[in-house]
């Protein structure tokens, strides 16, 4: 059995941490958001309170689920009590769970916050008709990462949607500016080419809120005079399903992309072996005539080989093991610092 030796570490010179980013880009393409798949990879449920999106057919046992896709607007909008709204409560109920999980409350009465087109939270440029997409975790990992959101959504008549496309971003937005910090975590603002509000993206909760008109005729994503989302009232946001309109917009997806972003959190132990310690060895592979020796010269220097850290806890009970790649020679003559370091 090897020699095993403590040596006590400490926490002020010892010990460090450190967080790496690592970043990795996500296109999604119009292709498999708005039809490669003949819709076999759109998921619709029985509640019809949002659809669910799949790279591949959903029944297949290598489909990733993408995002989820649904569709609110506010008690405080023009929309709500309108005679010909379908699903208005679920439509309500959407908004207001986003709403309560990403911005919270107002303070005065349980009252919800509505979502804003800027980032002052003092309820002006208000967005009470809204897009939700929910990207799943696969894809977002930890967070996406602030500046690299973009939308090209397809703002053409409906027979040609993409004859004129209008590209969302969050190009403002940075790690240290752009952003406002909320429940939900930090959110930017989405700006059209001409700098106009469009939406927000939260980015820990990897959430992007599309801001929409009255959605009557060409009320919507206006920019100049383009036609713009030449909907029909029956595919209005108030009279259409969840999943109707969820239709709606996702064919006119031509192009999603971000970076996604994963941390690791490094715990790094600085082991230290100095040169008047662990230079003897208790290894069975130090056997001569049955007794174990570490030099056949009394005047010979004692050499030991390290192979193995381990980090023990105060009750000296073994937490983590690490392997060198190689045995590290050690005599008197040198002092040996290992770096170990721990991810999760």
């Amino acid at each position: 059995m090897p020699l095993i030796n403590y040596e006590a570490l400490d926490s002020s010179t010892d010990v460090t941490t450190t967080k790496t980013l690592l970043y990795e880009a996500i296109p999604l393409t119009g292709t498999i958001v708005s039809g490669t798949y003949s819709d076999e990879n759109i998921k619709n449920f029985t509640h019809g309170m949002f659809q669910a999106v799949y790279d591949y057919p959903y029944l297949s046992s290598s489909a990733n689920h993408i995002f989820d896709l649904t569709v609110g607007y506010s008690s405080n909008s023009s929309i709500s009590g309108s005679v010909s709204a379908v699903q208005e409560s679920k439509k309500i109920n959407m908004y207001n769970q986003f709403a309560q999980v990403l911005l919270g409350y107002t303070g005065s009465n349980n009252v919800v916050r509505d979502f804003e087109r800027d980032l002052t939270l003092d309820g002006s440029g208000k967005m009470l008709n809204t897009f939700m997409i929910n990207f799943s975790r696969l894809i977002t990992k930890d967070q996406i990462k602030k500046g690299s959101f973009s939308l090209i959504v397809g703002t053409g008549s409906w027979a040609s949607p993409f004859e004129f496309v209008e590209t969302l971003t969050d190009a403002s937005a940075s790690a240290t500016a752009g952003t406002t910090n909320t429940l939900g975590g930090d959110y930017g603002v989405l700006y059209n080419a001409s700098n106009t509000t469009r939406g927000i993206v939260f980015y820990q909760a990897g959430i992007a809120i599309l801001a929409t008109g009255s959605w009557d005729s060409v009320t919507d994503f206006n920019s100049g005079s383009s036609p713009v989302y030449s909907y029909t009232t029956a595919q209005s946001l108030a009279s259409a399903s969840i999943s109707g309109s969820c239709d709606a917009l996702r064919h006119r997806i031509k192009n999603i992309s971000f970076n996604n972003t994963t941390e690791i959190n490094s715990s790094i132990y600085f082991c230290r072996v100095p040169h008047n310690k662990y230079n003897y060895t208790s290894n069975p592979t130090y056997l001569s005539s049955s007794q174990i020796v570490v030099k056949s010269i009394g005047t010979d220097t004692p050499i030991s080989y390290i192979t193995t850290i381990g980090l023990y806890s105060s009750n000296n009970e073994l937490l983590a093991i690490a392997k060198l790649s190689e045995p590290l020679r050690k005599d008197p003559s040198n002092e040996i610092t290992l770096r170990v370091r721990l991810d999760y």
